[in-house]
């Protein structure tokens, strides 16, 4: 099948995630290092480098490609080795690991340019009767319409290195509606200098098939995609920097990130985040995804490095430069 076309952020006019759609179509090749193989392109983005949400998902998407006895993915921990170019090639090697009756595990290396930038572990539990326990939803002091959307936030505002194109693609380029409680990081940090923020998360519209996904499959490709934009933004907040900060530069070390249960992506989510720790440039943040339901879906654990030099020319159009953002 056909990848779908991946539309330039220049070229969007209204929200829409079929830019999720696209990265997470992958086509199937000839293996040259391991058992499976897929190729896939990463989103186009306002900054040098790959969105590091698009090689969680798109590595998901391929180990789940691998499994046809009808496990799900329970769990996958990823390392981003290198920088990923944005628009070129990227090539998943799948390694069948194991296939037992009740687990399956698989290894996924991203390489680009003939080098491997990313690595990850995926496994996959076909589930079993046992007793149940869930983390009960934080009580949200606003609902997610009565918060501002990033559009309705910085359609009137500008500062720090924020340009016309980086405020279009946090406005509406990224697939997913993100609204922050209790106000967002972009330009300054919105709300009190706290270690926790929540953010209210859904597609701008419904989600559309992924070829070799179910749709169960592809709502937990979606969390993947989703949950590197504002994961970091919990140790931002504390240390009172924004994403348009002269001289902020950050990118993903590694990623955790468990499946409890399933759950349709197919309208508001609340992503609830809290900084664990920062010190020595990096910073480690902790999320967990409810349904509208207040159901707990998944949980993220991620580290990332987060340099902030008042001088640094390298800082790209959102303040960020690496692998990950």
């Amino acid at each position: 099948m056909d990848r779908p076309t991946v539309t330039a952020p220049s070229e969007v006019h209204d929200p829409t995630s079929a830019t999720f759609t696209a990265a997470v179509s992958l086509n199937p090749t000839a293996p040259r290092f391991l058992d499976a193989a897929f190729t896939a392109v990463t989103q186009l983005c306002p900054w040098p480098k790959a969105y590091g949400g698009d090689l969680v998902a798109q590595a998901a998407t391929a180990a789940m490609r691998t499994v046809t006895d009808g496990k799900s993915m329970h769990s996958m921990h990823s390392y981003f080795l290198r920088p990923a170019d944005v628009g070129v090639e990227l090539r998943y090697e799948v390694e069948l690991l194991r296939d037992g009756r009740g687990y399956s595990t698989r290894q996924v290396r991203g390489y680009q340019n003939d080098r491997v930038i990313y690595a990850c572990l995926a496994n996959f539990a076909a589930g079993e009767p046992s007793g149940s326990f869930a983390l009960p939803m934080p009580e949200q002091p606003s609902a997610p319409e009565s918060v501002p959307s990033a559009k309705a936030y910085l359609e009137a505002r500008t500062g720090g290195t924020m340009t016309e194109e980086s405020k279009r693609y946090w406005s509406c380029e990224r697939s997913f509606d993100m609204r922050h409680v209790p106000g967002p990081v972009y330009l300054s940090v919105e709300g009190a200098r706290v270690p926790y923020q929540a953010i209210w998360v859904r597609p701008f519209d419904a989600l559309r098939d992924v070829p070799g996904l179910d749709s169960a499959q592809r709502d937990l490709a979606a969390l993947a995609y989703v949950c590197d934009y504002t994961i970091l933004e919990p140790i931002l907040r504390v240390l009172g920097l924004a994403w348009a900060e002269v001289g902020l530069v950050t990118a993903s070390l590694d990623h955790a990130m468990w499946f409890h249960r399933p759950g349709k992506v197919d309208g508001w989510l609340l992503y609830a985040q809290q900084a664990v720790a920062a010190d020595n440039g990096r910073g480690l943040g902790h999320g967990l995804f409810f349904d509208a339901d207040g159901t707990h879906l998944a949980t993220v654990l991620q580290e990332g490095m987060i340099r902030h030099r008042s001088t640094d020319s390298r800082s790209s159009a959102t303040g960020t430069e690496a692998p990950a953002r």
